[in-house]
């Protein structure tokens, strides 16, 4: 935690969030609530003047929303983006690169704004926020989703001690520059978005070699799907806020292209370690 700034009668502190190399430096006049930012992103901190975006935040309620208002996503005629929940309303400008939040005082708030900005982002990359859990073995990762209940949180906990998780819940994908001649493959990087195992993934990458379709059963196999059934699993999981049809028809054709450079499979398991006998 560093002073960054000064206001009128005020000291800002700061911290900045690094996700998928992108880093994310949020200021406040409250270092209690700094040094939790730290605490919740422990291993995603990263250095403020690196960052490629800053919020300044006011820890207040913000004023004319439900509390159990959902979230909204939305761009203003002049680029820049509204975001919108019962506990939270944040101001993003991309151009500029700065945005305001004005939320509660709990870590749950800034972890949405975080996901909300990451798949903006990323939208205009060629890469997504994907509902999976991934990992890494061998230098490769490797990304596991499907429906709630199909497994992504039971095949991380079965995971043998040679894998580096990523995350059991939210898979953070994007495009990696490919060798002189070869098309661009893909990477999957670490995440602090957590889910049943609660525990932070290793902010680490490594390119993807495989997307498996999960579903549990009587027997470990692994089964062919056509790219048609793969891009549409793939769009069902992708995690995106906004109602833009600009942004929409990029994650649109990011999947679509995804799922043509990397091999998608059906992975059903048993709830054993066995499983990952066949994750190689």
């Amino acid at each position: 935690m560093s002073a960054a700034a000064t206001v009128p009668g005020k000291a800002q502190f700061d911290v900045a969030i690094e996700i998928g190399g992108m880093g994310v430096r949020v200021r406040t006049d409250d270092p209690s609530f700094v040094c939790l930012l730290e605490r919740r992103y422990a291993g995603f901190v990263g250095r403020p003047e690196r960052a490629e975006y800053q919020f300044d935040m006011n820890l207040v309620a913000p004023t004319g929303i439900a509390a159990d208002e959902d979230v909204r996503v939305e761009r203003a005629p002049d680029g820049t983006w509204s975001l919108v929940r019962g506990d939270f309303r944040a101001e993003w400008d991309p151009a500029l690169r700065t945005g305001r939040i004005r939320q509660t005082p709990n870590p749950y708030a800034i972890d949405s704004v975080l996901r909300i900005v990451h798949t903006l982002a990323l939208a205009r990359q060629g890469g997504f926020l994907l509902h999976a859990a991934s990992a890494v073995r061998d230098a490769r990762a490797f990304l596991f989703t499907g429906r709630s209940g199909a497994g992504k949180t039971t095949i991380a906990r079965l995971a043998p001690p040679d894998v580096t998780l990523l995350t059991d819940e939210i898979s953070y994908v994007r495009k990696a520059e490919g060798r002189p001649g070869t098309p661009a493959g893909y990477a999957a990087y670490g995440t602090p978005f957590t889910g049943e195992l609660a525990k932070l993934g290793e902010n680490v990458n490594a390119p993807i070699a495989a997307l498996y379709l999960l579903a549990q059963g009587p027997e470990n196999r692994i089964e062919p799907v056509s790219e048609a059934e793969a891009g549409r699993a793939l769009l069902g999981n992708i995690l995106f806020f906004a109602k833009d049809p600009e942004l929409v028809e990029m994650v649109f054709q990011s999947a679509c292209e995804f799922v043509a450079r990397v091999p998608v499979s059906r992975l059903t398991f048993r709830p054993d370690a066995s499983v990952w006998e066949l994750v190689r």
